[in-house]
């Protein structure tokens, strides 16, 4: 087994009972007699090849993009005959997947995501697959199954009120259906994380209520979460005057001593669309 790499953030999972739980969150199909395709997957990351030899047999084509020299040659050697594996060295946040894959008929537009992502830049990598707020991925995947650090997955997945609600929660869910699959512990990986991992699954779909100004609200939400002891009308009296939110916030049936991991994404997005429509230049401003 290669030595894991510290500057990549690289701990290979090796339970089979959490690869088990990763494949089946992904719902993958092949193609059968009926006119339906099947799946073609994006792995970020694939490492040792574990996961990847299961995709494999899953689904009908795997577009591989990991971003170790080393790691590519030990996977080259194990699935490069296979006609449904492609392989892309390279950063993943850096590479322009739909252009690379242009001339590759058989792997263009893979429409599921499923990876044991790099912890440290698990942010960066959502965004990429998502979009953001302001800017929805244009052509969105099916399903994105992600084993991540538990406490990001917690964040992903938190309900208004939860103490895990935060900015990226209510990003991600305004995107997306998030779910939490089942938790990963330290022990199934080499060498164990010192964080205890979890399996999400993210459906994007339409957006259920869009912001009339998506800036404004991806402003807001970094306003209003902030400082998360305070209340929200603290947090946003740079933005307006307190006395002024109180009163919007009770027109929005919103408690004026609510925190901003207490607001659901509909009280969010009518927050954003009641400041927008006042027009003040102060409000609509990036900072």
């Amino acid at each position: 087994m290669p030595h894991p790499r510290k500057q990549f953030g690289q701990h290979w999972l090796k339970s089979e009972k959490a690869l088990s739980r990763i494949v089946a969150a992904a719902e993958l199909k092949q193609a059968g007699l009926a006119t339906e395709p099947g799946d073609r997957v994006l792995e970020i990351g694939p490492g040792t090849g574990i996961l990847t030899r299961q995709l494999l047999t899953a689904s009908d084509a795997v577009v591989a993009v990991e971003i170790d020299r080393d790691l590519c040659e030990n996977l080259a050697k194990k699935f490069g005959k296979n006609e449904r594996f492609l392989l892309l060295q390279g950063d993943f946040l850096s590479l322009d997947l739909a252009q690379l894959l242009q001339p590759l008929p058989a792997f263009q537009n893979p429409n599921k995501v499923v990876a044991n992502i790099p912890y440290n830049i698990t942010g960066p990598i959502i965004e990429k697959l998502l979009g953001s707020i302001a800017n929805p991925n244009p052509n969105p995947f099916d399903l994105i199954v992600l084993l991540v650090q538990k406490e990001v997955a917690l964040r992903l997945c938190a309900k208004a009120g939860s103490k895990h609600m935060g900015a990226l929660s209510v990003k991600v869910q305004y995107l997306a259906d998030c779910e939490f699959i089942c938790d990963v512990p330290a022990q199934a990986f080499h060498p164990p994380p010192k964080v205890d991992s979890a399996v999400v699954r993210l459906r994007p779909r339409p957006i259920a209520q869009p912001a009339k100004d998506p800036r404004f609200l991806d402003n807001l939400l970094k306003r209003g979460f902030a400082s998360k002891r305070k209340m929200l009308r603290n947090n946003l009296q740079d933005l307006i005057e307190r006395d002024r939110l109180t009163e919007i916030m009770q027109e929005l049936d919103i408690p004026d001593n609510f925190r901003a991991e207490q607001l659901s994404i509909p009280q969010w997005v009518a927050l954003s669309d009641f400041l927008v429509e006042i027009k003040s230049p102060s409000l609509t401003a990036t900072p």
